[in-house]
């Protein structure tokens, strides 16, 4: 199951809005195919393994991050690629939440197959974070955090500098980490101060840009800003309050930039959701990045931690949090602890 897992990343940035699925056929304890989901519209992970099996896959078991679909899509079911092939045994992490896809267990019960659920579970929810959440919380996208910070948890020294805080390594795997969503958000105040792309560039060509999203209660985006003038080459949409002036509206949208309006935080995320966008990575800035916290709207948190101190006229990371006693603080589930180069990622979810 680690190698279906470790195979189904190779699916990041061409197969979302999709799962991230891998497979690998077992015989006489040995793997003798292997496959994963590797575009959008595309072959699934199962058949591509059965197919690399060949003959080998009679009798042997199938091991899936993902249950495996009973329904005709853009692919047909793979339920019946496993039936076809002779498959004795299939060992799956997670079960379809998918009401249009789920049953595939079921199917393969009725024709013979062995079907177990729950192996390595934890692990495929949390590498399916984004597809998970569009059934449990279908009314707004699932939102990550990602910042990158100094010891003392500044993203900014005291003349608002923040290129670079964090090293090579580090910036590589936020471009890979952007290539998963459908959008990428930050705050007025770091568009000003920055005017940052937006982009994925690095090792994953991604299949669909994400949507660039500024949040600006009062339109007070500049339009000469990159961002703006490039609105319409690369998606791009500022949230702002419904009283926000009209005549600034227009000047934006003259630009090409869509501007949508909502009265708070979560009916500005719905307001995204109903646009399209079922993922949100928010990049900063700390007022942002503190509203959203302290209204209990992100769901994983992204922290590259960098070896400096900027001290205490650097900019915070997060502004605006409130302060609970310890016993009633929220408490998240680290997700994933590794360096990056001389840097440090964490990766935490709400519990």
């Amino acid at each position: 199951m680690r190698r279906a897992l470790d195979l189904a990343w190779r699916g990041w940035g061409r197969v979302h809005p999709n799962p991230l699925v891998g497979a690998v056929v077992l015989a006489d304890g040995k793997i003798v195919g292997e496959g994963f989901h590797a575009e959008f519209g595309g072959p699934h992970a199962e058949p591509r393994a059965l197919a690399a099996a060949g003959a080998r896959a009679r009798g042997a078991t199938l091991v899936s991050t993902l249950e495996p679909c009973d329904h005709q899509g853009k692919q047909p079911p793979c339920t019946e690629a496993i039936l076809r092939a002779g498959v004795s045994r299939v060992v799956v992490a997670l079960p379809d939440p998918n009401p249009a896809a789920a049953g595939g267990a079921a199917r393969l019960r009725a024709g013979g197959v062995a079907v177990e659920i729950g192996l390595l579970r934890e692990e495929a929810e949390a590498q399916n974070g984004a597809f998970l959440h569009r059934f449990r919380e279908p009314a707004r996208p699932w939102v990550v955090l990602k910042l990158a910070t100094s010891l003392d948890f500044r993203i900014a020294d005291a003349d608002g500098r923040s290129r670079w805080i964090s090293g090579a390594e580090a910036r590589d795997y936020v471009h890979w980490l952007r290539a998963g969503f459908d959008g990428i958000a930050i705050g007025v105040g770091t568009a000003r101060a920055d005017d940052p792309r937006l982009s994925v560039r690095g090792a994953v060509d991604v299949r669909v840009s994400p949507t660039r999203v500024v949040f600006d209660r009062r339109l007070e985006l500049p339009r000469e800003l990159g961002l703006v003038q490039t609105a319409r080459e690369t998606p791009t949409v500022v949230v702002a309050d419904p009283g926000a002036s009209a005549d600034r509206a227009r000047g934006l949208e003259a630009a090409g930039v869509t501007v949508r309006r909502a009265s708070t935080l979560a009916r500005a995320l719905e307001a995204l959701r109903e646009a399209g966008l079922t993922s949100l990575l928010v990049e900063g800035g700390g007022g942002l990045a503190g509203a959203l916290l302290d209204a209990g709207l992100v769901d994983r948190f992204h922290w590259i931690q960098s070896p400096l101190w900027l001290g205490d006229r650097g900019v915070p990371a997060v502004r605006g949090l409130a302060s609970p006693p310890i016993a009633d603080a929220a408490r998240w589930r680290v997700v994933e602890r590794r360096a990056l180069g001389s840097d440090t990622l964490l990766v935490v979810e709400r519990g």
